[in-house]
C-alpha cells in the first residue's frame, strides 16, 4: 500500500491507523498547495480532486475519502482491532466516522483553516459548541469512542488536533482535553504526529520563502 497524505492533514488518521496495525505501507508527501508529489509528480493524475488521502492498492487502484479509507485499513488487518467486527459495532463506527467528517471536519474546522470570509468563520466558530460538546459528553467516563481504540479515534484526535490553529480552546471541554492528551501519548500516535509535524515545519517554511521571493519579484 502507498499512502498519499499532506503534513498533519486528514490523512494523518490513515498513517496512525497503518502504524497501529504495523501495516507495511510507503509514504508519498503531497504539496496540495502545487498539487505535486515530493517526487515532482502532478497529484491531479493521482487524484483529480487533488485531495488527501489517497491510499494505492494492488493493481495500482485508488481509495479515496477519509471514511473509506480507514474502514479497508481495519479490514485489512483485522488483528489490530481497528474496527467492530459485530453488525452494531460497524454501525456505531460508521456513525461516528460520518460525525467527524461531516460536524466537525467539515462543517467547523475547514472554513476556519480556510482562506473563507470573515462571516463564513464566524458563523463555522459559533455552531462549535454543539458537536464538540456532544463529543465531549460521551467522551465522560470512557477512553475511546468504542469500546477500544478505533479507526473513528484516529480521525477523531486528527481534526482535534487542528484546534491548536483556530480560535476552538479544547479545555472548554475537560473530556475532549483530556483525550486528546490520552491519545498524544499513544505510541502510534505520538509517531505519526511527530513525523507529520517535522515535515508540516518544513512544508510551511518553504511555503514562506516561496511567497517572499514572489513578492521581492513583484517589488522589483
Amino acid at each position: 500500500m502507498k499512502l498519499y497524505f499532506s503534513p498533519l492533514a486528514c490523512s494523518l488518521a490513515t498513517r496512525i491507523a497503518l502504524y497501529e496495525a504495523g501495516a507495511e505501507a510507503s509514504y508519498v508527501e503531497v504539496d496540495l498547495k502545487a498539487n505535486r508529489t515530493e517526487e515532482g509528480a502532478d497529484f491531479r493524475a493521482i487524484h483529480p480532486l487533488g485531495l488527501v488521502p489517497a491510499l494505492e492498492i494492488e493493481g495500482g487502484e485508488i481509495l479515496t475519502e477519509n471514511a473509506a479509507v480507514l474502514q479497508l485499513v481495519a479490514e485489512r488487518f483485522p488483528e489490530a482491532g481497528l474496527a467492530p467486527r459485530d453488525p452494531l459495532g460497524r454501525a456505531r463506527l460508521q456513525q461516528w466516522l460520518c460525525f467527524i467528517g461531516t460536524e466537525l471536519h467539515k462543517a467547523v474546522y475547514l472554513p476556519l483553516l480556510d482562506e473563507a470570509p470573515a462571516q463564513v468563520k464566524a458563523y463555522a466558530l459559533a455552531r462549535a459548541d454543539a458537536p464538540l460538546g456532544w463529543v465531549a459528553q460521551r467522551l465522560e467516563g470512557r477512553e475511546f469512542l468504542l469500546d477500544r481504540f478505533s479507526v473513528a479515534d484516529a480521525y477523531l484526535f486528527t481534526v482535534l488536533n487542528w484546534s491548536q490553529v483556530t480560535p476552538i480552546d479544547l479545555k472548554t471541554w475537560p473530556a475532549l482535553h483530556a483525550y486528546q492528551a490520552r491519545l498524544r501519548a499513544r505510541p502510534s500516535v505520538a509517531r505519526a504526529f511527530a513525523e507529520e509535524w517535522a515535515r508540516y515545519v518544513r512544508e510551511t517554511e518553504r511555503h514562506a520563502k516561496g511567497a517572499s521571493a514572489g513578492a521581492e519579484r513583484a517589488i522589483a
